[in-house]
């Protein structure tokens, strides 16, 4: 024992790992056997036990095999499963890897189902260009259900919660048995006549016998060609059948069928509601924030107001009034002064000042001044008016400047008068 070398646990396991790779038969293999431990994990692989009266075998779904399982995998069924048994190295222990769980003695069934379903895909029933958007706001939603049991109280109960005013049209269907299919038909049928906003076609879960009749070819080709859009919501979330592949949209069950078919009037009344009261909110600040703008602007008004600039412009008028009056009075007082002061110079050179020192003021006749003898000739009569009184004369003699130059240089008294006037008339 000495002499020959150990091997790891490691080596051995993966040794172990390789016989079970290469063995044909356990590379695809059916086991049956009853599901015990079954555990669905977060990251949606299934993990249970397979067992008989005198064995069990641990088994594994990964989450990307679920395509392979048509219903939900629960304790206590009998099952048929396909796939590959491996050994899990890190644990040294060997499992079942399923690729496709069905119900033992239902393989016929499934087998339908994959070849019904496969046909209708290559006819295109599936393609999403055939499928009708579901009203956001239906008014008035069709059922083809059985008129018992869970499925129609639930929609009933999450449609009148969610919205009081929608109106249910139920066509009570058979959902199992043989009339089962026809029945569905008639009530699809039927509802698509009278123009609906919405139909939800389904029932509750079951086993694939229980849901068979949402799986035959007629409620597909029904569902496909009817005109109002179809809600699907057959069984639970993991039940898959022909009709969900064929409606407008699947639900997973029929409550979610109707919280799709129903718009939620209760939460949209109490969003508006939130709405109103931010709007309310809104206009209430920028009424506030106007009524601010609006004092500025009439304060504003109120310093361009034509009245009040009109008086302004009176009260400016005013004070240039009393301005100019003040001038003017100004004015008037210099002009007064100097005009005093004018009127004594012109009184100092006034004749009539002149005559009241002693002199007289000569004139013709008509009253024009005689300032000249070459004014005046012997014989013309002239007036001659003094301080106290006027004299009428007449002219003897008239001697001009140079005539009396002349005498003044013969002798003659230089304060002989130029004038010789007699006759004086008073």
């Amino acid at each position: 024992m000495s002499g020959r070398s150990a091997y790891t646990v490691s080596q051995v396991n993966a040794y172990i790992k390789n016989m079970f790779v290469q063995d044909f038969v356990l590379n695809k293999i059916m086991v049956k056997g009853e599901v015990s431990n079954c555990k669905y994990h977060t990251s949606g692989h299934i993990y249970f036990t397979l067992k008989d009266g005198k064995g069990a075998l641990s088994a594994v779904m990964f989450a990307s095999q679920r395509t392979g399982l048509s219903f939900r995998l629960q304790d206590g069924q009998q099952v048929v499963v396909t796939g590959t048994v491996d050994v899990y190295e890190r644990d040294g222990r060997y499992q079942l890897y399923a690729k496709e769980i069905r119900l033992d003695g239902q393989g016929e069934l499934f087998a339908r189902f994959i070849a019904l379903r496969d046909e209708l895909q290559e006819m295109g029933m599936f393609s999403g260009e055939y499928k009708q958007p579901i009203p956001k706001y239906a008014r008035r939603v069709g059922i083809v259900t059985a008129p018992t049991g869970a499925a129609i109280r639930d929609i009933m109960n999450i449609a009148h919660r969610r919205n009081p005013y929608v109106q249910l049209i139920l066509f009570p269907a058979l959902v199992q048995g043989e009339m089962a299919a026809p029945s569905i038909v008639k009530g699809i049928e039927a509802l698509d006549e009278l123009g609906l906003d919405v139909l939800i076609v389904g029932r509750g879960g079951g086993s694939i016998e229980d849901l068979w009749a949402f799986n035959e070819e007629m409620v597909a080709r029904a569902i496909f060609d009817c005109g109002t859009p179809v809600i699907s919501a057959v069984g639970h979330e993991t039940d898959v059948t022909i009709a969900d592949y064929v409606a407008d949209l699947r639900a997973p069950t029929p409550s979610a069928a109707a919280e799709l078919a129903v718009f939620d009037y209760v939460q949209f009344a109490a969003d508006l509601e939130g709405r109103r009261q931010a709007f309310q909110m809104a206009m209430s600040r920028r009424c506030k924030r106007e009524k601010g703008r609006l004092e500025q602007y009439r304060l504003r008004l109120r310093l361009k107001d034509p009245v009040r600039r009109l008086n302004e412009k009176r009260q400016r008028l005013a004070d240039i009034e009393d301005r100019i009056g003040r001038a003017m009075e100004g004015k008037l007082k210099e002009r007064q002064h100097r005009l005093a002061l004018l009127a004594g110079r012109l009184q100092g050179l006034s004749p009539l000042e002149k005559i009241s020192g002693g002199f007289g003021f000569l004139s013709d006749e008509k009253g024009g001044r005689v300032a000249s003898v070459s004014q005046v000739a012997p014989g013309d009569r002239i007036k001659i008016r003094v301080r106290d009184g006027q004299l009428l004369a007449r002219v003897e003699q008239v001697d001009p400047i140079k005539d009396r130059l002349d005498r003044g240089s013969s002798g003659n008294d230089g304060h002989e008068r130029d004038l010789q006037i007699g006759g004086v008339e008073g």
